[in-house]
Parts: C-alpha cells; sequence; structure tokens
C-alpha cells in the first residue's frame, strides 16, 4: 500500500543517499570548518530534514491504518479472552507490573498472565525484528541523522 510505491522508494532512496553523503562530508572535514563548508552541511542537513517529513508524510498513512486495524483486534481479542489464563509466567513479575500480567484473572497466583500482558509484551519484543525482515524498518544512517523521538541527539550539530 504504501513502502512499494514509487514516491516512497524514491524518498526512502533520497534520505539514505543524503545521510551518507552528509556523513562522510562531516567525516572529511572534522573540526576544521569554515564558513562556505558549515553553509553546505547546513544545507545538506535542512534537505535531509525535509526529505524525512515528506517521508513520514507518506508513512502516516499506513501508520492509521495499521492503527485503527490493531486497535480493533486489540479490543475483539480483550473481550474473547477477558478472564481466562493465556499462559503461565516463569516468574512472579514485579508488584506494579502484576495488575497489567494478572488484569482481570481470579485468584492471586501471579505466575497467571493475561491477554493484554501477553500482547504486550510480544509486540515490544517481536515489531522491530519482523519490520527489519520485511524491510520496512529504516536504514541506520537515516535513523541516525534523524534522530529520536523529539529530535536530533544533543551535540549532532557542532
Amino acid at each position: 500500500m504504501v513502502y512499494r510505491t514509487e514516491k516512497y522508494q524514491k524518498l526512502k532512496g533520497e534520505v539514505e543517499k543524503q545521510s551518507k553523503k552528509l556523513e562522510k562530508r562531516k567525516e572529511i572535514l572534522g573540526e576544521s570548518l569554515d564558513k562556505s563548508h558549515k553553509k553546505k552541511i547546513e544545507r545538506d542537513e535542512e534537505k535531509l530534514k525535509n526529505n524525512n517529513r515528506d517521508l513520514s508524510l507518506v508513512k502516516m498513512k499506513s501508520m492509521f491504518a495499521i492503527g485503527f486495524a490493531f486497535t480493533a483486534l486489540l479490543s475483539m481479542f480483550n473481550s474473547i479472552f477477558d478472564g481466562r489464563i493465556v499462559a503461565r509466567l516463569p516468574f512472579v513479575p514485579i508488584s506494579w507490573i502484576q495488575g497489567l500480567s494478572h488484569r482481570n484473572l481470579p485468584g492471586d497466583d501471579y505466575t497467571e498472565c493475561s491477554f493484554i500482558f501477553l500482547y504486550i509484551l510480544c509486540t515490544m519484543s517481536i515489531r522491530q525484528n519482523i519490520q527489519k525482515m520485511l524491510g520496512f524498518a529504516p536504514s541506520r544512517a537515516a535513523s541516525k541523522q534523524a534522530g529520536g523521538l523529539f529530535g536530533p541527539t544533543p551535540g549532532q550539530f557542532k
């Protein structure tokens, strides 16, 4: 729906190419930057930022569809497995997680696991590996340049 479109592939290629180019330029020039080199690097960073923004907008459609589908599935499965033991944990969870791991289950055996806890564990541990395996995850160079959740990493633009 999104990841095979020509626009997405083109933007993804541009982001990867620009992030590698910017990284090489920063490595070569190092700390000895004059004004012209700084302006070129700033211009490249601005292009990369714009392409990352465009790529995020292209991905947004599929993220909304996936979010809606998973919310619907979660609510359906939650109603089906409400009050049923779906797994037995080999450990007793720490106290502030026990409310989630033992949610709506009768009894005081905290090694019994509810559906919602198992679902959360699976999505946290499996999602990134599946994205990498299917090729949906961004490249390391692009994600390094894009920074964290709230923008660039500290000290990235020295």
